[in-house]
């Protein structure tokens, strides 16, 4: 890939007339596609290895946890080697090469090459995902009030590819062969990486190398060759930990405080208002764990729910519970995103837009009130079968919850880092998702009962654990907004 910067110049770029950038669109579209190929992933995981690889309900929502948990854990390395070496368009190609030959090794023989594909699958991820993000916010200058709206537009591509991504890959899955599923999130990706590498040039100098690769410097040529050899060689002791659980709480327990010391550490290069901006943005991240904790029992205990506990129907349509599971969520907020954005911006105008910090704490009550839906369904059961109808309301007020805070904290971490810090934060807020998502097989796992179990008893056990989640969820969102004025004061001028 080339790093020659083209004609285009970043004032050209953020001096743009109009919501929205020409160049959002079109790593709006390339993201699209990648997300297909996750979520079309993530909606397999729980089901495949109950049905597949024939693990215990419990050892599938702990197993689930902790892949995604990796997945989310390599983006913070990702970030961090971008930062430092490669850049984000060569880190973002990378990651998506290792992604379809993930994908397409779990296409030709899942059952037997089950771990080693999904081991190229995180490693790829992390070198992709934090670093396309980290990109739309170079498109905004420091202050534009557009940024959020442009993060809600992206989030709404994300959720395009997560809609049907979802939908279609859990239905061929089931209904025609694992093998076709797999390979279609390898498809779907070579799409995007397509999309990505042909429209490049329109980013100007947005993502090229921070280490300039000049012909005649082996040093810097070198640089990058390390980068490439060595997450091909993290693959095998990445299959080591994903296969064997039991290493995952160690691996949990190191990386986090690791990542955390290395952020102070940089922290101490820049000036006390940076430091405070970095202390807040700290803040958003811990706070975003037990929000993913909680939002991702969907690929865990809330596929498991579908699967044994749900009516195959909706709005007197028949349907396979876990398609709704895995695209509803998806499809509300292709259809909110833009209006929320829009709505953050009508506010701004108007002087009245809450801060993130109130935002945040707005996203907790929406995930809240989200889960005593979730429980509520059992009081529409007839011999622990329940509504599908209701579960998708659930979905519905999930989605409020989401937009108040995802698109919002990806936009946070370029607004309150510093520019050489924007891929490792953004990596650490993957990084809390990995946290979160590894919270999130725990929690499901202590929902799951085994295999034997009657219905009834199985939406006792899961629909108990989700009243306790609403009340945590509440919990969280009445300290976010109390703790606010504090918060407001370390972000400065950011709002």
């Amino acid at each position: 890939m080339s790093t020659t910067p083209t004609a285009v110049t970043l004032e050209q770029i953020q001096d743009f007339k109009g919501k929205y950038p020409k160049q959002l669109w079109y790593l709006f579209l390339a993201e699209m596609w990648e997300r297909f190929s996750f979520y079309g992933m993530r909606g397999m995981l729980t089901i495949f290895m109950v049905e597949k690889l024939l693990l215990s309900d419990k050892e599938a929502s702990l197993q689930y946890g902790a892949i995604q948990a990796f997945v989310y854990t390599m983006a913070f390395v990702g970030g961090m080697f971008a930062d430092k070496i490669l850049g984000f368009r060569k880190s973002i190609f990378w990651g998506g090469l290792l992604m379809i030959v993930g994908s397409f090794t779990l296409a030709f023989s899942p059952e037997d090459l089950f771990y080693i594909g999904i081991s190229f699958t995180i490693v790829g991820t992390g070198f992709f995902k934090p670093n396309i993000s980290t990109m739309v916010g170079s498109l905004y200058s420091t202050g534009d009030p557009r940024r959020d709206a442009g993060f809600s537009l992206f989030y709404s591509g994300i959720n395009i590819g997560a809609l049907f991504g979802g939908a279609v890959c859990i239905y061929v899955a089931t209904t025609i062969s694992w093998n076709i599923a797999f390979s279609l999130a390898g498809v779907f990706m070579v799409f995007g990486l397509l999309v990505f590498s042909f429209t490049q040039k329109s980013l100007g100098p947005i993502g090229l190398a921070p280490i300039r690769v000049d012909a005649k410097d082996k040093k810097n040529h070198l640089a990058h060759y390390l980068v490439y050899a060595g997450s091909l060689m993290s693959i095998p002791l990445i299959l080591i930990l994903v296969s064997n659980s039991q290493y995952t709480d160690i691996f949990m327990y190191t990386v986090g405080p690791l990542a955390l010391l290395y952020v102070i550490y940089e922290m101490f290069k820049y000036s006390a208002t940076e430091r405070k901006k970095i202390v807040a943005a700290l803040i958003f991240i811990v706070f975003s764990i037990f929000f993913w904790a909680f939002f991702e029992q969907s690929g865990g205990s809330l596929s498991l729910f579908a699967r044994y506990n749900l009516k195959h129907e909706a709005l007197g349509v028949g349907m396979d519970p876990n398609v709704i599971n895995n695209s509803a969520n998806s499809l509300f907020i292709i259809i909110f995103a833009p209006i929320v954005g829009l709505l953050w911006l009508w506010l701004n105008k108007k002087r009245i837009e809450p801060n993130s910090i109130i935002k945040f704490g707005i996203a907790f009550l929406f995930l809240g009130g989200a889960f005593y839906i979730f429980y509520s369904t059992r009081f529409f059961a007839e011999s622990g079968i329940t509504s599908l109808n209701i579960f998708t309301l659930a979905y519905l007020v999930i989605t409020f919850g989401e937009l108040c805070l995802s698109p919002i904290g990806l936009s946070l971490m370029t607004k309150l880092s510093p520019k050489p810090l924007h891929g490792a934060m953004m990596g650490m807020w993957f990084l809390a998702s990995a946290y979160g998502q590894y919270a999130a097989g725990i929690l499901g796992a202590e929902m799951s009962l085994s295999k034997e179990a009657t219905l009834q008893d199985k939406l006792i056990s899961f629909t108990d654990g989700y009243h306790d989640l609403a009340i945590y969820a509440l919990i969280s969102g009445v300290v976010l907004i109390a703790i606010s004025p504090l918060v407001r004061k370390l972000m400065q001028e950011v709002k």
